[in-house]
């Protein structure tokens, strides 16, 4: 297994938009093409309380090339992108690793 690790840091002021989007919209077109999350996370304490952590479980490079593909090229999210930033990027900047677990790792 693969996590990926990512961070997004939206325009300011637009944490709760982003939060909506993913809710009422990502997370339903994630589901239907085989995309999975393991968790999202607000930050309580830390540099920013402005920015969304999330991961997502792969099988391999190979499933997370094909998948996030077929989810960038999806036509339901071409237009929840589009409707969501009608007014402006909500984002300002995605960081993301992708990481390995070790052999001692609870979550393998």
């Amino acid at each position: 297994m693969i996590y990926e690790l990512r961070v997004y840091r939206p325009m300011p002021g637009k944490l709760p938009a982003l939060l909506r989007r993913f809710a009422d919209h990502t997370l339903k077109i994630w589901d239907r093409i085989g995309i999975r999350p393991v968790g999202f996370w607000t930050t309580l304490i830390g540099e920013s309380n402005q920015q969304l952590t999330y991961m997502l479980a792969w099988e391999s490079m190979a499933e997370r090339e094909k998948l996030w593909s077929t989810f960038a090229a999806d036509a339901e999210w071409i237009k929840v992108a589009a409707e969501s930033e009608r007014e402006g990027p909500i984002v300002q900047n995605i960081a993301n690793q992708l990481q390995r677990p070790t052999e001692f790792s609870p979550m393998k």
